[in-house]
């Protein structure tokens, strides 16, 4: 996945209202910016830091700059921008590069469940495997240590995405919740309990009927990004 044209550099000033945020350009010009993600962004927020920003040449758009990376204090590469994930995904997906997931040669994105509900991706039976529904969720959130979390806020819909999954689960489909690792610090992946306790007693309780947990993580760069190797997932229980 590459950028769309070259990023542009700058400095967080301020992050707001969720969806934007104000950012000093290298050439000293302040902009505000669009903001895409509505996590809690913690630690990937802090005013000051450096950022790199993509721009569209849509005469329609209000901002016409994306915030799209951030350098941590420690220089490290975070992807704040969360809805990338599924395109990383979908990207090693048809390539074969995500070898839980190899053995099924063709996914379809967005699967409409009967509840309404809808799945990332989906992938019919194929080469003897069943069919197969995979959640994806993006990860930001650095606890330290190299331990990342999910989610940095709490969500009633991820946990949703869980239950959906264990009712596919029942019916004797194959279910998969992979979560892409967007900061380069990142190690292993654990649910935030302190965060969502909900969520994570949920994810526990799914992984013991049959719901797999994998987790890859990217590779980010000023050219683009790539889903690079795998990354353990671990439960406290």
């Amino acid at each position: 996945m590459q950028w769309q044209g070259e990023l542009q550099g700058g400095y967080l000033l301020r992050r707001y209202k969720r969806f934007l945020a104000d950012v000093v350009l290298d050439s000293g010009e302040e902009v505000t910016v669009h903001c895409p993600n509505t996590g809690a962004m913690t630690g990937c927020a802090e005013p000051g830091s450096r950022v790199w920003l993509s721009v569209s040449a849509n005469p329609k758009r209000k901002y016409s700059m994306t915030w799209e990376l951030l350098e941590t204090a420690s220089g490290e590469a975070v992807c704040i921008h969360s809805a990338l994930a599924n395109g990383l995904v979908d990207e090693a997906l048809q390539a074969g590069q995500i070898s839980e997931l190899a053995g099924y040669p063709n996914w379809q994105r967005e699967k409409k469940l009967a509840s309404a509900s809808r799945i990332d991706f989906y992938a019919p039976a194929a080469n003897g495997l069943p069919e197969c529904y995979v959640e994806v969720k993006s990860v930001t959130l650095d606890c330290g240590g190299g331990r990342g979390a999910f989610p940095d806020a709490v969500s009633k819909r991820a946990s949703r995405h869980i239950v959906d999954l264990c009712e596919l689960r029942e019916q004797g489909a194959r279910v998969v919740l992979l979560f892409a690792v967007l900061h380069v610090g990142i190690q292993r992946v654990t649910p935030a309990a302190h965060i969502d306790p909900v969520y994570a007693t949920t994810l526990s309780a799914a992984a013991d009927v049959g719901l797999e947990l994998i987790a890859y993580k990217a590779d980010i760069s000023l050219d683009g990004m790539m889903l690079g190797g795998s990354l353990p997932v671990c439960l406290s229980r």
